[in-house]
């Protein structure tokens, strides 16, 4: 089969035919909407209703998509007006928590007459229950993670490489209607003879999901009941993991371990380096320690994590836009989220030996392959599954105040 490397995924399935629902990633079309504090975000807005109609213009950063008279609705769950940008004013809309690439939560201004692309229907199954698999940028040869898991709505996009797929765990709001081919659990439920559910295979695949050499997702389902149960106890700790914890409850480095600031950041940092035989973080003037050199090194589409999350809030904006608008100095609550995810992806890496494991069981271990699936009825997907689900009931403002229910 063209694209694929090994036994193992010329016998595995597409996620594609697993979790068929899928949506493209967001397209802002601008960056200042988006943040990695609220209160920068406010005062953009703040600034940019204060402007007269031409100086708004420039702030706005206008696309074919977006202008100041363009007409756009409200995004499903979200305030906020609808009247063209050119009449906007009052407060800024509540920002709300989205993931912005790996590993990086920042906050966005939930306004779509700001966002080029902001895919309604995934703001309309965005709730509580909702989880979110996130297919990462394909880099040939970078190897890394194929799949990120996301309690928060996902921008989708990727710091290198063509980005995926974002693919929910439900179709419908409060977890109803799972986002996974018709029959597919039946059918493994009868093959183990127990029930299976999508939280089951939402964490199977974040065990075990591999890249193909032409960039696809592609998962192996076992015959076995002990591997599969081996793999989803697996897939559930990362996935804890990826959402940071749970309650009070938040990850930590065995043995006293735990990252600490060893020297004061500086209130501008510029330049983030890593000593390894002190296992420090080198923030400016500032120093963190222990950092293992695995969480120093965790990458995902060939892009370290901790220097790209680290960018993000250091790299210098254009005088006069927008953007410019951000913290004098370094926050606390930053240095907090970066020992925390010092600490995640330690323990993500820690995982990796465990994860190659059950793929290289998988190797040998016979598999409910596309061929058993179209056997079984399971498979082709039905197209209906491909789209998304109608959600009745729920009124949604369009432009200039009018209603519409979808």
């Amino acid at each position: 089969m063209p694209g694929v490397t090994n036994d193992r995924l010329l016998d595995a399935t597409p996620l594609a035919d697993l979790m068929p629902w899928s949506v493209a990633p967001l397209r802002l079309g601008r960056t200042w909407p988006l943040a990695p504090d609220a209160a920068s975000l406010k005062a953009r807005w703040d600034a940019f209703t204060a402007a007269e109609p031409p100086r708004r213009q420039t702030l706005l950063e206008p696309t074919r998509s977006r202008t100041l008279h363009t007409a756009a609705a409200q995004l499903p769950g979200q305030g906020g007006g609808t009247e063209p940008l050119v009449h906007a004013d009052g407060p800024c809309p509540d920002p709300v928590r989205v993931l912005h690439g790996p590993f990086d939560e920042q906050w966005l201004i939930p306004d779509q007459r700001l966002i080029d692309a902001a895919r309604p229907e995934l703001w309309r199954v965005a709730d509580e229950r909702q989880l979110f698999l996130v297919e990462q940028g394909y880099v040939p040869g970078a190897g890394g993670l194929a799949v990120l898991a996301s309690g928060v709505l996902p921008e989708g996009r990727s710091p290198a490489g063509r980005p995926g797929r974002i693919r929910p765990l439900y179709r419908r709001p409060q977890g109803r209607e799972p986002n996974v081919t018709p029959g597919l659990l039946d059918h493994l439920a009868g093959r183990y003879g127990r029930p299976v559910d999508a939280d089951e295979l939402f964490a199977w695949v974040l065990a075990v999901a591999e890249r193909d050499d032409r960039g696809g997702v592609r998962v192996a389902l076992p015959h076995d009941i002990d591997l599969w149960d081996h793999g989803v106890g697996l897939g559930r700790r990362v996935l804890w993991l990826q959402l940071r914890g749970a309650g009070s409850e938040r990850p930590k480095l065995p043995g006293g371990r735990r990252p600490y600031v060893r020297a004061p950041l500086p209130a501008r940092p510029t330049e983030l380096r890593y000593d390894p035989d002190e296992e420090a973080l080198l923030i400016g003037t500032g120093r963190v320690s222990p950092v293992p050199a695995a969480a120093w090194d965790f990458q995902v589409s060939g892009v370290r994590v901790l220097e790209q999350w680290f960018a993000r809030r250091t790299a210098p904006a254009e005088p006069g836009t927008l953007a410019a608008l951000r913290p004098s100095a370094w926050p606390q609550p930053w240095t907090s989220e970066l020992l925390e995810l010092v600490t995640v992806l330690a323990l993500l890496a820690e995982l990796r030996p465990a994860q190659d494991d059950v793929r290289r069981r998988l190797d040998g271990d016979r598999l409910l392959g596309g061929a058993r699936l179209r056997e079984a009825g399971v498979l082709p997907v039905p197209s209906a599954a491909r789209r998304p689900a109608s959600v009745l009931g729920h009124q949604e403002e369009g432009p200039g105040g009018q209603f519409a229910f979808l």
